[in-house]
C-alpha cells in the first residue's frame, strides 16, 4: 500500500485524535470539546478545517452540536440488542416485551396501524395474493429523548383481523403472544442485516445526520407449520446500537 493511500486529511486527523481521546476517557460523556477556533489554532488549520472534523464525529455518534453550546460528548449508552434472547418463546411466552431484552431503560413508542395492499416484495414473503391486504404496525421506539428506531411489522390481514395485533396494544406479550393465541405460534425466525445511508425520510424520523449509516434489518417468522406469519423491516440509528448475537456452537 503507498503512503498516498493511507494518508489522512487534517480534518481526519483532528477527528482521529480526539476520538482516541475519548476512548481512553479523556473526555467523558457530556465533556465539552475544543471549539473551531481553538482546534484551528492547535493545530494550525482554517476554522471550516476543524469544524469537519467535529461534523466527522458527530456523524460517528460520538459527540452531539448545538449552536452556542459546541461540541459535547455523547452521554447516550447504546443498546445491546441481543438478536437471539429477544424473540425466544421464554421472553414473549411470559408476556414480556421484546425490548425488555436489550435495554431495561424508559422507553416511548408511537404506534400506527393501518390495513393496506401487501408491497409487492412483503406479499411474495408471506405468500399472498395480488393485491390482498396486511396488517401495518409501524412504530418509532424512543429512548431518553433520542429516536433510536423506526419499525414495520407486516401480518396478513385475513390471518389477524379481528384480533388485539390490529390494535394499537397488543397487550402482554405483544404481537408473538397474539399470533400464538391465533393458532400460529412462532417456531422460527430468519434475520437479515445490512448497513446503507439513510434515506431522507428515515434520518428526519430518527433524528440523526444523513451521513451516518443505518442498520436496516429484516425478520421473518414463521409458524410450526412453516408458514410465513409476520415481516419485521427495521431501521436502526447504527450510533444507537450494538448487536449482539450469542449462540452454542
Amino acid at each position: 500500500m503507498t503512503e498516498t493511500n493511507v494518508r489522512r486529511t487534517k480534518s481526519q486527523q483532528i477527528a482521529d485524535d480526539f476520538k482516541a481521546a475519548i476512548e481512553r476517557g479523556e473526555y467523558g460523556p457530556g465533556d465539552r470539546l475544543p471549539g473551531e477556533n481553538a482546534l484551528a489554532t492547535q493545530y494550525g488549520v482554517a476554522p471550516l478545517t476543524a469544524r469537519q472534523a467535529l461534523k466527522s464525529l458527530a456523524t460517528e455518534g460520538l459527540v452531539e452540536i448545538k449552536k452556542g453550546a459546541g461540541a459535547r460528548v455523547i452521554s447516550f449508552h447504546p443498546i445491546r440488542r441481543h438478536g437471539i434472547q429477544r424473540v425466544t418463546r421464554e421472553q414473549w411466552g411470559e408476556g414480556k416485551s421484546i425490548w425488555s431484552a436489550d435495554d431495561n431503560r424508559q422507553q416511548s413508542i408511537d404506534v400506527r396501524v393501518d390495513s393496506l395492499t401487501a408491497p409487492t416484495h412483503i406479499a411474495r414473503v408471506l405468500d399472498l395474493a395480488e393485491g390482498e391486504l396486511v396488517c401495518a404496525r409501524s412504530r418509532r421506539y424512543v429512548v431518553e429523548e433520542r429516536p433510536v428506531m423506526l419499525a414495520v411489522s407486516y401480518l396478513p390481514y385475513a390471518l389477524v383481523e379481528g384480533s388485539a395485533i390490529t390494535r394499537i396494544d397488543t397487550g402482554d406479550g405483544g404481537i408473538y403472544a397474539r399470533l400464538a393465541e391465533l393458532g400460529h405460534t412462532p417456531a422460527h425466525f430468519r434475520e437479515e442485516l445490512r448497513s446503507r445511508l439513510p434515506t431522507s425520510e428515515e434520518a428526519a424520523g430518527l433524528e440523526m445526520p444523513a451521513e451516518r449509516p443505518v442498520i436496516k434489518l429484516c425478520r421473518t417468522a414463521f409458524d410450526q407449520a412453516g408458514r410465513a406469519v409476520e415481516v419485521n423491516e427495521m431501521t436502526l440509528d447504527s450510533a444507537a446500537y450494538v448487536l449482539d448475537y450469542d449462540f452454542d456452537a
